[in-house]
């Protein structure tokens, strides 16, 4: 008791610390609430200035990319550089990255706002280079793609449409023919060999002064991604396909063996179909062309998408849909302007390939802004990432293959039962066929950007050989790598159909839960359903590019991107994670 007098004088000191430090305590929150709000107000005024100055650059040069594809004339290329310069020297405007910079820096609240500065950030971060250079890289870019555009294989005196390319080497049993038309399918990569290595060495240079390994790291980057988290989910997929793809290649020779009367020894890569190898050979007695032989594919396009409450009449009426001469021989979907101009070039022949092509591309179109809402800010209305368009498309592209889809749109076929399993075998050879592809593309463009100086022609083969089985012909030192467009114009982006893969199986397995009520998603398919397009709008497209692609992933199946749908679609068994 003798010291109960001097408790307050003693307890005073640290009853005002307490108080002091709640007053600091709110008073800090506060500060940090009136920047943070200061701070999204900037980011709103830059998101708004981005829209209205970038907006009509990014569509003039869509535009120009369409028209130069659509016609291959010289004044359409230059008109697509000139429009890609204007858009690159906006987006390399070091005083409005500054800016961007400073904002991406301090704390937004609204996670929206916060989004689109974090995806500005990455489309600015990449033009901050001399503008000379973007200006360099873009013209040999599109140099090269004109050089794509206009080549046809020529055989003797006669020039071969890509189509027909195909065509001789999925039909023809002449194997000195098949070689001379593989070959001619290869020299474009001559044709292009030199200026593509400068091209390298220019987004290297690009690359480095922004701080990056080589272009490769950066692109990925640039996309959200990382080598290292690529690498490990396409090493995770190696062990899941490697005994399985095996297996079927084994099958496969055997039989095409049988078919061109050669041992199995024998077997060059002009054997297989496909110039590259990336797709199964129509090896089985059942013939998946002939229902297309005099089927109406843009109609059964037109019924599908309608079906299931996705039309895509707006699209077929605004596209380039059929060969012509200077007009690039590929396919693809263009969204022009994010408000509905959404188009799709292509090449149509009366085939089972040309049926998948359109299924996949209008499955681009219908993931656009036709169908990710007008509300949706401008930076934000378009796919979540390549791989999430890429897998949607593939998703929707499986039909072409299923006797009993094309029975239920209408379509002839002898015996649909008999065409659904030879599909279904197709269907398993192609995953597997595909995904050894992919692990060539990924990893010869990684060792291309790290090395350019190194034999590209011996890294191609060796990794030819070692993922997808095939022997390269003997004494051939050709730049066989440079005859793959996808290495010029989409450059560091075919993991991403590989990844696509994955996700359209995971999607594809959660529809097949969650709207058909089914546990057999290999079997599944849909027709006349609206459902289906209607957890297609709430699962994926609504929410535009306000999701990461994994975050997205999860939303529409409940998992983040694995494996484990994929390897249920041929049998096999998905690695831990």
């Amino acid at each position: 008791m003798a010291t109960y007098p001097d408790a307050p004088s003693r307890r005073w000191p640290v009853l005002l610390s307490i108080v002091m430090a709640l007053v600091e305590g709110t008073a800090m929150p506060i500060a940090a609430r009136a920047n943070e709000a200061e701070n999204d107000k900037r980011a709103a005024t830059f998101i708004a200035e981005h829209e209205a100055q970038l907006r009509p650059l990014e569509i003039a040069a869509n535009q120009a990319w369409w028209n130069a594809n659509t016609t291959g004339k010289d004044e359409d290329f230059a008109a697509k550089v000139e429009a890609q310069n204007k858009l690159d020297q906006a987006l390399a405007d070091s005083r409005r990255f500054a800016e961007l910079k400073s904002i991406k820096a301090s704390p937004i609240a609204d996670p929206l706002v916060k989004r689109q500065i974090d995806i500005l950030y990455l489309i600015y971060l990449e033009k901050q280079v001399d503008p000379a250079l973007l200006k360099r890289i873009t013209a040999k870019a599109n140099e090269i793609e004109k050089a794509f555009n206009v080549y046809r294989a020529k055989v003797g005196d006669k020039q071969l449409a890509d189509s027909e390319v195909r065509k001789i080497l999925k039909e023809s049993k002449d194997s000195a023919e098949r070689k001379s038309v593989w070959e001619a399918s290869k020299e474009v990569g001559r044709a292009v060999e030199a200026d593509l290595q400068q091209l390298v060495l220019l987004r290297n240079e690009a690359a480095r002064k922004l701080g990056f390994a080589d272009y490769h790291a950066m692109q990925l980057e640039l996309n959200e991604q990382s080598q290292a988290e690529v690498l490990k989910l396409f090493d995770a997929l190696d062990d899941l396909t490697r005994r399985p793809f095996a297996d079927a290649k084994r099958e496969i020779d055997a039989k095409l063996s049988l078919n061109y009367g050669i041992d199995v020894d024998e077997l060059r890569p002009w054997h297989y179909h496909d110039p590259f190898f990336q797709e199964s050979p129509a090896i089985f007695t059942v013939n998946l062309d002939s229902p297309f032989a005099s089927a109406d594919i843009l109609g059964l396009c037109r019924t599908f998408y309608a079906g299931i409450g996705l039309s895509i009449d707006d699209v077929i009426a605004r596209s380039d849909l059929y060969e012509k001469p200077g007009k690039s021989p590929h396919a693809f979907c263009t969204d022009i302007d994010r408000q509905g101009d959404v188009r799709v070039l292509a090449n149509i022949v009366s085939n089972e390939y040309w049926m998948g092509t359109m299924l996949h591309e209008l499955g681009h179109s219908v993931y656009s802004s036709k169908n990710i809402p007008p509300s949706m800010p401008y930076v934000l209305r378009t796919d979540a990432h390549i791989l999430c368009t890429e897998g949607v498309a593939m998703m929707f592209e499986r039909f072409s293959k299923n006797g009993a889809w094309l029975v239920k749109m209408g379509v002839a076929v002898p015996d649909p039962a008999a065409y659904t399993e030879t599909g279904m075998k197709m269907r398993r050879n192609q995953l597997l066929i595909f995904s050894r592809w992919c692990q060539v593309m990924l990893r010869f463009e990684k060792a291309m950007y790290a090395d350019p100086g190194q034999d590209l022609n011996k890294l191609w083969w060796d990794l030819v050989e070692k993922y997808q089985l095939l022997k390269r012909p003997e004494g051939r030192n050709a730049p066989d790598y440079a005859s793959k467009i996808h290495v010029v114009s989409a450059p560091a982006y075919y993991h991403n159909y590989m990844m696509g893969q994955l996700f359209a199986c995971q999607v594809h397995q959660a529809i097949a839960r969650e709207v058909l009520k089914t546990d057999n998603p290999a079997r599944a398919f849909y027709t006349d359903n609206k459902q289906v397009g209607e957890f297609m709008r709430s699962k994926v497209f609504a929410l535009g590019r306000s999701l990461s692609w994994n975050a997205l992933t999860k939303h529409a199946t409940g998992e983040e991107l694995n494996p484990k749908a994929f390897a249920a679609e041929f049998g096999g068994t998905s690695p831990g994670r």
